[in-house]
């Protein structure tokens, strides 16, 4: 396997396309080290958007998956805040090199084409795409070889599907993501699965009951916690300045949440 990596400023151009502001001066005022990383596996390149934290020792490394229109700057935002905590944060493009004139999320004319390529995208590739990247990240001088997995809506739900397929990982952080329901792919979990859902997200949380005596009856680890009030992506829009109260709480209480399980799995 070999990799190319290609460091850019953060004045790099942004992914107009799919721009959010608030996430974009977030980035711009980061005093953190960014990297745009080319991971080749077999004849495939993944992009991916790397952070580094600004500590003195080797860090535990977290594989953001993101939501279901590409890597957007929300989701390399978010990669930003978790290297704010001290760990190093990958974020693959799950649509590189989608087709010749599609090479990335931003080459989509809009992002309901994103979405669109997302869905047509082949399962196995998807897992063969984050293990390379997993195995890349584990490999980082200034990374300590502990690996976890997070992702958001289609992302969340790609990363409980990851956790079936891979070895290694430390946890998996599911938010608003539905869960694989084959037992057998169920009792291939190796690792501890956190659940993160709004409230006012039925059609996921319909999924939670089944998913929770699936992962009981194959005796796997799967704590979730459920922000009344919140609705699906909360993590994202209560990021935003105009944040709805309830959205904004969740996504605070949220990363309260996330930063004991991070600082339990690296102690």
């Amino acid at each position: 396997m070999k990799y190319l990596i290609i460091t850019i400023s953060l004045l790099f151009v942004s992914q107009t396309l799919f721009a959010q502001d608030f996430a974009l001066e977030q980035l711009e005022d980061s005093p953190r080290h960014h990297e745009w990383v080319e991971v080749s596996d077999g004849d495939r390149t993944i992009h991916n958007f790397v952070v580094y934290p600004e500590v003195s020792e080797d860090a535990m490394a977290v594989i953001v998956i993101h939501e279901n229109r590409g890597l957007t700057d929300w989701v390399r935002s978010f990669a930003d805040q978790l290297a704010a905590e001290g760990y190093i944060a990958i974020a693959p493009d799950l649509l590189s090199d989608f087709d010749e004139e599609h090479q990335k999320t931003s080459d989509f004319e809009s992002s309901d084409a994103a979405r669109n390529a997302l869905y047509e995208l082949d399962q196995d590739q998807i897992t063969q795409d984050l293990k390379a990247v997993q195995d890349y990240v584990t490999q980082l001088p200034a990374a300590n070889g502990n690996v976890v997995v997070a992702g958001f809506c289609w992302g969340g739900s790609q990363t409980f599907r990851y956790a079936t397929n891979a070895d290694g990982l430390s946890a998996a952080l599911v938010f608003y993501g539905s869960a694989p329901t084959d037992g057998e792919q169920i009792s291939q979990i190796s690792t501890p699965v956190y659940g993160f859902y709004g409230g006012n997200d039925q059609r996921i949380n319909s999924t939670i009951p089944e998913t929770s005596e699936l992962m009981r009856e194959y005796d796997k680890e799967y704590i979730y916690n459920i922000y009344e009030g919140a609705g699906h992506g909360y993590m994202r829009t209560g990021d935003a300045p105009d944040a709805s109260q309830l959205n904004k709480t969740a996504r605070d209480s949220s990363w309260e949440w996330i930063r004991g399980i991070l600082s339990d799995l690296d102690e």
